[in-house]
């Protein structure tokens, strides 16, 4: 393969200079047609996926007809950023670095794929079935591509997901679990002055409640709560018949987290406050992502394909969450951070380490290539 960067972040360029952030469809439409051309081109089959409100998911196979999948690669084409932000800060690089928003979270990752793919050897393609995803909602925890995912890789023996390599270069083994919860409470109004005693307050029941949460964290074993958005009230001299939390959690055990989970609905048939409702609402869950001894054995064929290239392969465990939690809950050995090197993410100071670009798809490749042995 002769790599050139030059042609690399050109090929880049498109794929950040335009707002995808989740449900900006415009933009991912764009995205999702840039990179459908490009596995048309190598001849691969691609299907366009409707994932509603969220707009439009690929699915790429070299082997259409094959009843299984020996490798899925997942990335996904949203980013977290408002519309404005491509014509606020296109990409820029230097001598080191490129930067731009989604430049390592996961344009990079994407583009990666693309060139592992173009340049694998003819007995690796034909050898094996494989399946590149391309999801446009990761960053609200794959809402709406969730159950199409979960379907492909149901038929699927390993999976690796894009997202990029940690700042150290360190792929990632295991992921956090989370859920996020949206919390309301419907309480009864009434004047503060005339008559508080016949209201009921919402944002008193809340404040119990924010409370009781904090309890629930857990730092040693890694489940933690956070009451991150509250609202609530019309006006101080009114008692407040609504008040919202949305609340995050996350977590390692997936049996711990149940039990979480358990709490808050109970919670929601004893309010503290007589007379206020409550309901709980959760929008978004993702299993924790921890290796099984299948997924052990994949990370030894990394690590021998990393002696074999120079590359000193470690592994991290992190507490966000991606679409690798999706399918290792499913028991299919799966690995992340297979991208190139970068940091900052969803920050205006992302960047994407330059000089980790060839040796990362190289890397992705040998993969492929060892696999297939």
């Amino acid at each position: 393969m002769s790599f050139s960067l030059n042609n690399y972040l050109e090929e880049l360029r498109p794929l950040i200079n335009l707002d995808c952030g989740t449900l900006t469809v415009d933009g991912i439409e764009v995205v999702a047609s840039i990179m459908a051309q490009k596995y048309l081109d190598l001849g691969w089959d691609v299907k366009r996926i409707d994932c509603g409100i969220a707009g439009t998911g690929l699915e790429v196979r070299n082997k259409p007809q094959a009843d299984h999948i020996d490798v899925m690669l997942i990335g996904h084409m949203d980013t977290v950023f408002p519309v404005g932000t491509a014509a606020a800060r296109p990409m820029t690089h230097d001598n080191e670095r490129a930067y731009g928003p989604g430049v390592s979270d996961m344009k990079s990752g994407l583009l990666s794929v693309v060139y592992a793919l173009r340049d694998l050897d003819s007995t690796t393609l034909d050898t094996l079935s494989i399946c590149v995803c391309m999801n446009p909602d990761e960053e609200i925890g794959s809402l709406h591509s969730e159950s199409w995912l979960k379907s492909v890789a149901i038929n699927a023996k390993h999976v690796l997901v894009a997202e990029a390599a940690r700042a150290d270069g360190s792929l990632v083994k295991a992921r956090k679990g989370m859920a996020r919860y949206r919390l309301s409470f419907h309480g009864k109004a009434a004047h503060a002055g005339n008559e508080p005693q016949n209201g009921r307050s919402a944002i008193t029941e809340m404040a119990h409640w924010i409370l009781a949460i904090n309890t629930m964290t857990d730092f040693e074993s890694g489940t933690t709560l956070n009451a991150g958005v509250v609202s609530g009230g019309a006006g101080a001299n009114i008692v407040p018949d609504f008040a919202e939390v949305v609340v995050d959690v996350r977590f390692w055990d997936n049996d711990e987290y149940a039990a979480v989970d358990a709490k808050i609905r109970a919670l929601t048939e004893t309010p503290f406050v007589d007379g206020v409702v409550i309901t709980a609402e959760r929008e978004a869950h993702k299993p924790s992502m921890t290796p099984s001894p299948q997924t052990k054995v994949l990370m030894a064929q990394i690590e021998t394909v990393g002696k074999e290239l120079g590359i000193d392969i470690t592994w991290q465990a992190v507490g966000g969450g991606s679409d690798a939690n999706l399918t290792a809950v499913l028991g299919i050995p799966t690995l992340d951070g297979l991208g190139p090197i970068g940091a900052g993410f969803h920050s205006e100071d992302e960047w994407l380490d330059l000089a980790s670009i060839e040796p990362r798809i190289r890397l992705l490749q040998q993969v492929l290539v060892k696999i297939a042995q």
